[in-house]
């Protein structure tokens, strides 16, 4: 893995008017991630949450495998810190502010490098100070000299971006404190989904389910990214019209229910979508029925329409 944040972000789309966020009303449950070790989960209702001894904390050559398992939860910086760089005391408190305030999306374990000499060998760092994560076990060089704070707090929103592509999505809770409410288990997709960047939240959302394919969360988002790719440009009000003014046109239909599901009309979509169900064959058929369960995907299994939709899906197929 590398990380450079100078790197050019992917081409954005200015589409931001389109509102997803409302699409469903509920909060969604956070996917479980890949079990790290001994890194543990801070309850069975938000399985993402990871405990730690705190967001800063100091760690020797016996406690270290603890961080390797930690990474494979949530992305880990390592600060090679001496008492005799100059340089390294005046970037280490930048370090600790700027982790802090993500929140627990990311850790620091602090090392110093003298009273663990085999831990600098490992990394093979040969100057201080040094600053490294670990994401899945692996590492990521990321700097090696005092950085202002909006210079390191790049390195590390690259950083979530990179941990996320590799799955890696979950968050700390400091062991015994109180739980605070959980925020989206994708950060980066979900920015760029409500950045209009559909293409990005697409890639990001389909790395969280090749990683994890029982993360409901993903495939929330990634029903999202696809709703919004489909409605681009477009006037809702204008893809229903057209729907209504040639109800057996099953793109237009399939269209205008998109349009509906955004707009908060899902039964009608639904209803659309059905009706031409019953009286269509083979590939449009098919092609209905499959938007009729992204469209589930998006407004979640207990939302009251899907209920009604989804007997009513079965009798039309059946």
């Amino acid at each position: 893995m590398s990380l450079d944040p100078s790197q050019d972000n992917p081409q954005q789309n200015q589409n931001q008017g389109l509102d997803l966020s409302a699409v469903r009303s509920k909060n969604m449950p956070h996917g479980a991630g890949s079990s790290g070790g001994q890194a543990s989960a801070a309850g069975a209702q938000d399985p993402n949450a990871v405990q730690v001894p705190a967001l800063v904390f100091t760690v020797d050559e016996a406690s270290f495998n603890d961080v390797v398992a930690m990474s494979d939860r949530v992305p880990v910086v390592i600060d090679l810190w001496a008492e005799w760089s100059e340089p390294g005391k005046q970037l280490s408190p930048i370090i600790e502010r700027v982790v802090e305030s993500f929140g627990g999306r990311l850790v620091l374990a602090k090392v110093d490098v003298d009273a663990n000499p085999r831990l600098q060998q490992a990394f093979g760092v040969e100057s201080i100070p040094n600053v490294i994560a670990i994401v899945k076990g692996q590492p990521v060089p990321l700097f090696q000299s005092a950085l202002p704070e909006d210079q390191v707090k790049a390195y590390f929103d690259e950083l979530l971006k990179l941990a996320s592509q590799n799955g890696v999505t979950g968050h700390a809770v400091v062991a015994g404190a109180e739980p605070e409410p959980a925020g989206p288990a994708h950060p980066e997709a979900e920015a760029a989904l409500n950045q209009g960047d559909f293409d990005t939240a697409e890639s990001l959302f389909k790395a969280a389910l090749a990683a994890s394919p029982a993360d409901e969360e993903a495939k929330f988002g990634l029903a999202r990214s696809g709703l919004g790719r489909r409605l681009i440009d477009a006037d809702p009000q204008q893809l229903i019209a057209a729907a209504d003014a040639n109800p057996k046109d099953v793109e237009a239909a399939k269209r205008a229910a998109d349009a509906e599901v955004v707009g908060g009309n899902p039964s009608g979509a639904f209803s659309r979508l059905i009706s031409l169900i019953r009286v269509s064959a083979g590939d449009e058929k098919e092609s209905l029925r499959l938007r009729v369960l992204e469209l589930f995907d998006v407004l979640g299994a207990d939302d009251p329409a899907v209920t009604k939709a989804r007997t009513a899906l079965m009798r039309a197929l059946f």
